[in-house]
């Protein structure tokens, strides 16, 4: 079925996406809260942004490192390998000339002749 070294790929590829998510939580909640202690002690003042913005800056490195950066994946051997491949696949000849189908006969004279024993309400 799965090879050892692409199931042991799988589960570590599981784990950091399950990192990441801990992460997005943990900078959610404690960004909420931030906020929301800045709200009540120093409205005039909005010092929970700096956390927000350097902590948002480490959570993006994050997912670059987790999931690569989106519309960049050209830069992985992934995308090399399905470029190499549709490339092979576009050289291959799709068909040879003997394997062209023959000419069938024309069946629409064999129609109207029939047609001219029939009157035009005959047809729906």
């Amino acid at each position: 079925m799965y090879t050892e070294e692409e199931l042991q790929k799988a589960k570590k590829r599981v784990k950091a996406k399950k990192s990441f998510y801990q992460h997005l939580m943990a900078y959610a909640i404690v960004n909420l809260f931030l906020m929301a202690l800045n709200l009540v002690t120093s409205p005039s003042v909005a010092w929970f942004v700096y956390p927000l913005l350097g902590w948002g800056v480490g959570l993006a490195f994050h997912y670059v490192e987790v999931f690569g950066i989106p519309g960049f994946d050209i830069l992985s051997k992934e995308w090399e390998e399905k470029q190499l491949e549709r490339e092979l696949r576009q050289q291959k000849p799709t068909s040879s000339p003997k394997d062209k189908p023959t000419k069938q006969p024309d069946k629409s004279l064999e129609l109207r002749e029939l047609r001219k024993n029939y009157d035009e309400s005959d047809f729906v």
